[in-house]
C-alpha cells in the first residue's frame, strides 16, 4: 500500500474495500430480529425513515430526471400533487415498516446523493418484481426468483441484487443470496461514480460494476439523484434506511483498489526520478508534482509505452489548465505531435465561457469532446484512470467514463487542424502544464 493510499484510509475511518462487507453492517440489527421505530443507525450513517411517517420523502415515477427538470414551476407542483395522491392511496407505514401494495408511485427521497452507500431491509411475497432506483436510475433489482415467479427466462432465476437494466456490463446477480419469502433481506448498496457493489444478506451480488444511464445509452451515469424505492406487483415491506454519503478522498481510495500488482508507480513523491523534460518548470512536494505558477512544458517519462493503463489523482486550482500527453515523442506540442493531449482542465472556471466542447476536461485536444459535469470542486483532488489501447482511448473520471473513442474512427478533426501524431503506437506520457499550479500524485501505469 503506498503512503497516500494509507493516508486516505485514515481520513476514510472504516476500511471501505468494495469486495468485503462493511463492519458497521455487521453492527447493524439483523434481518431476523424486530424492527426498531427510529433505529439508530450504524456509525456515520443517517436515518432516512423515521419508522413513523413519510418525511423526507415524496412521489414519484419511473421517469427520466431531465423531462422533470424541464417542467415549470407549475407543472411540476401539479405533478408532484398527483404523485403524492398516489402516495397516499399505495403507502402506509406499519409498525416502523413501509408497506406498499404494489401499486402507485414510488417513494423518493427528497434528498440527492452523489457517492453514497445505502442499508436497508426489505420483504416481498410471490410474483412480486421491484427494486432500488440509485439517483433515479432503475435498479439494483428485487422479485420473485422462484421458477413458479414465471421469470426465469429473463434472469430471476440468478437471484436478486443485481443490475437488471445494464446492457454492455454485467447484469445478473453474481451469486443468489434471496432469503425465502417471508424473511427479510438485508441489502448494502456502495455507489462511486457510476461503479457499484451490492451485497444481499452478506453475499456480494454486484462487484464495482457500472450502472448504465437507462434513459439516455450514449450517456454516463448521472452525476447526482434521489434514491427511489420501486413498486410493481405485489406487496413489499422495507425498514431500517439508512444512508452515509462517501467524501472525495475516500472515493479515490475506493477507486484506487482496483490496482493490481502489474500497476507501477512513476513517480516516487519525492523528486523527478525517472522523468525528463523542462523539470525545473515544475516542484515535488508532499508527494505531488506540481507545475510552477506561470511555467509550463511537457515532462514525461523516460520509459515509453504503446498499451497501458495510467490511474493518478489530480488537483485543479480555480481557471487551472494542464494536460496529458499520451504517447509523446518526447519533444515538440503534446496536442498535435504525440498520439493526442487529453485535457486537464477547470471548465467551470468564467474564463472558459466561450470554450469549444473538445476543449473541456478528459476531451481528445481538437479531436473528440468528453461528457461534461464530473470534475469535482476546483482545490479538491480527482481521481482518473486513463486507458490507451491500439487507437482507442478510454477516460474515466471519478468512477465515470467520460469518454471512450477509437480515434482512428474519427474522419474530421473538429479542431480543423492537423494532428500528425494521431497514428503513433508508442510513446512517452507525460503532463502539458500551461501556467497554472495544477497538482498530481499516485501515478501509476501498468502496461497491457
Amino acid at each position: 500500500m503506498s503512503p497516500s493510499v494509507a493516508r486516505i484510509l485514515l481520513v476514510a475511518g472504516i476500511g471501505m474495500i468494495p469486495a468485503t462487507p462493511l463492519s458497521a453492517q455487521e453492527a447493524r440489527p439483523s434481518a431476523t430480529q424486530s424492527p426498531a421505530i427510529g433505529v439508530i443507525p450504524p456509525s456515520g450513517f443517517t436515518t432516512l425513515f423515521n419508522g413513523k411517517d413519510l418525511t423526507g420523502w415524496r412521489g414519484r415515477p419511473h421517469l427520466d430526471p431531465r423531462t422533470e427538470n424541464s417542467w415549470d414551476d407549475a407543472e411540476r407542483k401539479a405533478q408532484q400533487a398527483a404523485w403524492d395522491a398516489e402516495v397516499a392511496e399505495h403507502w402506509k407505514v406499519e409498525k416502523g415498516e413501509l408497506v406498499n401494495d404494489g401499486h402507485g408511485a414510488y417513494l423518493t427521497t427528497l434528498e440527492e446523493f452523489e457517492d453514497f452507500e445505502l442499508l436497508l431491509e426489505y420483504k416481498t411475497v410471490a410474483m412480486a418484481d421491484s427494486g432500488i432506483y440509485l439517483r433515479n436510475n432503475p435498479q439494483v433489482q428485487i422479485w420473485d426468483t422462484t421458477e413458479a415467479g414465471g421469470k426465469w427466462n429473463i434472469g430471476a432465476d440468478r437471484g436478486s441484487g443485481g443490475l437488471f437494466n445494464n446492457q454492455k456490463h454485467d447484469k445478473h446477480a453474481l451469486v443468489h443470496a434471496d432469503a425465502p419469502f417471508g424473511e427479510w433481506n438485508a441489502l448494502r448498496i456502495l455507489m462511486v461514480g457510476s461503479r457499484v457493489s451490492v451485497w444481499l444478506n452478506g453475499k456480494q451480488t454486484v462487484h464495482w460494476t457500472p450502472m448504465e444511464n437507462y434513459f439516455d445509452r450514449s450517456a454516463p451515469m448521472f452525476r447526482k439523484g434521489s434514491i427511489q424505492l420501486q413498486t410493481h406487483g405485489g406487496e413489499i415491506r422495507f425498514r431500517n434506511l439508512s444512508v452515509r454519503r462517501i467524501t472525495a478522498n475516500e472515493s479515490n481510495w475506493l477507486l484506487s483498489l482496483e490496482d493490481d500488482e502489474n500497476f507501477q508507480t512513476v513517480f516516487n513523491g519525492l523528486d523527478f526520478t525517472g522523468w525528463a523534460g523542462p523539470t525545473d518548470n515544475y516542484v515535488v512536494e508532499q508527494g505531488t508534482i506540481r507545475c510552477k505558477d506561470g511555467s509550463g512544458g511537457t515532462i514525461f517519462t523516460e520509459a515509453k509505452y504503446a498499451d497501458f493503463d495510467v490511474r493518478f489523482e489530480f488537483k485543479l486550482p480555480p481557471g487551472g489548465n494542464n494536460g496529458l500527453a499520451i504517447r509523446y515523442p518526447g519533444s515538440g506540442n503534446a496536442a498535435y505531435d504525440a498520439m493526442c493531449e487529453l485535457q486537464v482542465l477547470d471548465n467551470t472556471h468564467e474564463k472558459y465561457a466561450e470554450l469549444k466542447d473538445w476543449q473541456y476536461h478528459g476531451s481528445i485536444y481538437g479531436q473528440k469532446a468528453a461528457h461534461r459535469g464530473y470534475l469535482r470542486t476546483a482545490g479538491q483532488w480527482n481521481f482518473q484512470h486513463v486507458r490507451v489501447q491500439g487507437s482507442r482511448i478510454t477516460v474515466e473520471l471519478n468512477g465515470t467514463v467520460i469518454l471512450d473513442q477509437d480515434i482512428a474512427d474519427i474522419e474530421n478533426l473538429p479542431s480543423g487542424h492537423e494532428h500528425p501524431g494521431r497514428t503513433r503506437t508508442q510513446g512517452h506520457f507525460g503532463f502539458a502544464g500551461h501556467h497554472d499550479p495544477v497538482a498530481f500524485r499516485e501515478i501509476r501505469i501498468r502496461e497491457l
